[in-house]
C-alpha cells in the first residue's frame, strides 16, 4: 500500500500570498500616489479655511413631486441654511457673504438629487458645487440612505453637508 501524497509545508504559504496578491493590488489601486489627485488651484486647506463663501441657490433635481411644494420650500430653506453652517463648522474662519458678486468669494451651490420614489431602500445624493474666483469648478458628493435621512428628521440637511464638509482639504 502507498501512502497517499501530501503537499509540502513550504507551498501552502505560497499559495496564500497568491490568492491574497488580487486584494492587494486593489487596495494599492484605490490609494492616491503622491500629488496625482492634486486638485485645481486654491482647492487646498490653507486657501479654503480662509476664504469668503456665497451660498447660492439650491436646487433640488430628480423627481420634483417626490415631496409638496411646502416641503421642498422647507428643503431648500435647509439646504441654504445648513451648507453655509456645515463650511464655516469645517473652517471656522471662514466668510460667508449674502452677495454673489462678492469679489473673489468661492460660490457655493446645494444640489440635493432624488430618486424617482422616496423609498426607505432607495438613495438620495446630496453635493455641493464649488465655482472657486479662479474659476475652476469642483463638485463633493455623497449618496445617502432614505431610511438615515429620514431617521435624522429636522438634522437631515445638516447631517448631509457636515459630512460633505468633512471631505473638503
Amino acid at each position: 500500500m502507498t501512502e497517499p501524497t501530501r503537499t509540502p509545508l513550504l507551498t501552502r504559504p505560497a499559495r496564500r500570498r497568491v490568492a491574497l496578491l488580487p486584494a492587494a493590488l486593489l487596495l494599492a489601486a484605490a490609494l492616491p500616489v503622491g500629488n496625482a489627485q492634486a486638485g485645481p488651484a486654491g482647492w487646498n486647506g490653507a486657501a479654503l479655511s480662509s476664504a469668503t463663501y456665497v451660498i447660492l441657490a439650491p436646487q433640488i433635481q430628480g423627481n420634483p413631486n417626490a415631496v409638496s411644494a411646502q416641503q421642498r420650500q422647507g428643503v431648500l430653506e435647509a439646504m441654504q441654511r445648513d451648507s453655509a453652517g456645515a463650511i464655516k463648522r469645517r473652517y471656522p474662519n471662514a466668510v460667508i457673504a449674502t452677495d454673489p458678486a462678492t469679489p473673489g468669494a468661492v460660490q457655493v451651490r446645494p444640489v440635493l438629487v432624488t430618486p424617482s420614489v422616496l423609498a426607505p431602500w432607495n438613495k438620495l445624493t446630496a453635493q455641493l458645487e464649488f465655482r472657486l474666483p479662479a474659476g475652476n469648478n469642483v463638485i463633493v458628493k455623497q449618496d445617502f440612505g432614505v431610511l438615515t435621512l429620514w431617521q435624522k428628521q429636522a438634522e437631515a440637511a445638516n447631517y448631509m453637508y457636515d459630512v460633505l464638509a468633512q471631505r473638503l482639504p
